[in-house]
């Protein structure tokens, strides 16, 4: 969608960019006609990053004004958010004035020599994130619309199950076309389409409000989403390790981790399927835990409980209960991790015992730390 959809002609040779405010205004309500939200966000980031820099530098081409540049800026909020994209804090609404650009650029050193690259970078540091989280989400549509490979009305991510297990067949190999046939009330299933640079809390609670809780506002869904993901757990172990990396989504920044996926029975990634090697449908009855870190690396944490390696005996004459080791329970499970390594995937397995010692909490801590530190999305 071109930035001049937004504009009517104006009275005059002199004056050829009009705002077309009422249609700016309704993109609160949705995108026009034949249109989609992706396409009207990248032509208000371009908008306004074009007129800013224009502003910052010679002034020239410069389309909006200080009454419209407030219009503008709260179209493009609301277009994001639908989006699940964060979007830009402003340190200032219009060009001129108390609370202009202008006044910003004077208080805090860019102005004379080298001011003009300065006020560039001072927009680039605002919008550049937005920009690039458009061009992933752009990347990905391309992918699904023109690329070979599934291009049904796949689920990606079937998980939590909080009940009976879903029982899950493949009607069709080509476009990925799942039918869960038993229990599908049991679980949850994302159908929105993965994004190439991971997989955020926010983007998972925007998922949640917009289908379970759409009256509830950000903070309410995702305490919501919370507590069902939480139900899903089968053990304490488990529990502590969601816990202990949830409480990081209370932190300044936290809603936009990657969140913690729990109990996933199928994930079908496009990113995957790019190698060229397998469908991108992975099978795993079940992964623990699944994070899609902002790096484009797919994480899965596993919590082996002796029933991961060992069966069960029946008890003695003083009821206690012993196991024995399986071998066989031991080489499908290495087997499957071998199989997501080739896939691309990091794999992370905690003991059960170890979770329940004295001090684990703090193991996870610095595990998370450490791990989130590794797979931070890199910067140009």
């Amino acid at each position: 969608m071109d930035v001049e959809m937004f504009f009517s002609s104006g009275d005059s040779w002199g004056e050829p960019w009009v705002l077309d405010v009422e249609t700016v205004e309704s993109l609160r309500f949705g995108p026009p006609a034949g249109r989609t939200d992706l396409e009207v966000a990248v032509a208000l980031t371009r908008l306004l990053y074009d007129d800013f820099v224009s502003h910052g530098t010679n002034g020239l081409g410069r389309r909006l004004d200080d009454d419209n540049v407030p219009v503008v800026m709260k179209a493009h909020r609301i277009v994001l958010e639908r989006l699940a994209l964060k979007p830009p804090v402003w340190p200032f609404r219009t060009f001129d004035g108390p609370r202009g650009f202008g006044t910003y650029w004077r208080a805090n050193g860019m102005s004379g020599s080298g001011g003009w690259q300065a006020r560039r970078d001072c927009i680039e540091q605002i919008l550049g994130p937005t920009r690039d989280a458009l061009e992933d989400l752009q990347e990905l549509e391309y992918e699904r619309r023109f690329t070979k490979g599934p291009s049904g009305a796949f689920k990606n991510l079937i998980f939590a199950a909080d009940g009976a297990k879903p029982d899950l067949v493949l009607r069709d190999a080509v476009n990925n076309e799942v039918e869960i046939v038993r229990h599908a009330d049991a679980c949850l299933v994302f159908t929105e389409p993965l994004p190439h640079h991971g997989l955020t809390w926010r983007q998972m609670v925007a998922w949640w409000q917009k289908n379970h809780q759409p009256d509830a506002d950000e903070k309410s869904a995702a305490d919501g989403l919370y507590r069902r993901l939480y139900r899903s757990l089968d053990s304490v172990p488990e529990q502590l390790l969601m816990i202990t990396y949830c409480a990081r989504y209370a932190e300044d920044g936290g809603f936009d981790l990657p969140a913690l996926i729990p109990q996933v029975y199928l994930h079908y990634d496009p990113y995957t399927r790019r190698s060229g090697k397998q469908s991108g449908a992975l099978y795993r009855q079940r992964m623990d835990f699944l994070l899609l870190a902002p790096d484009r690396s797919r994480i899965v944490i596993e919590v082996d409980g002796v029933q991961h390696y060992g069966r069960k005996n029946p008890p003695d004459e003083h009821d206690k209960v012993t196991w024995t080791a399986v071998p066989r329970l031991y080489a499908e499970m290495v087997a499957e991790d071998r199989r997501l390594r080739l896939a691309g995937y990091e794999i992370y397995r905690f003991g059960g015992y170890e979770l329940t010692a004295p001090g684990s909490r703090q193991l996870l801590e610095e595990f998370f730390t450490e791990l989130l530190a590794r797979h931070q999305r890199p910067t140009l």
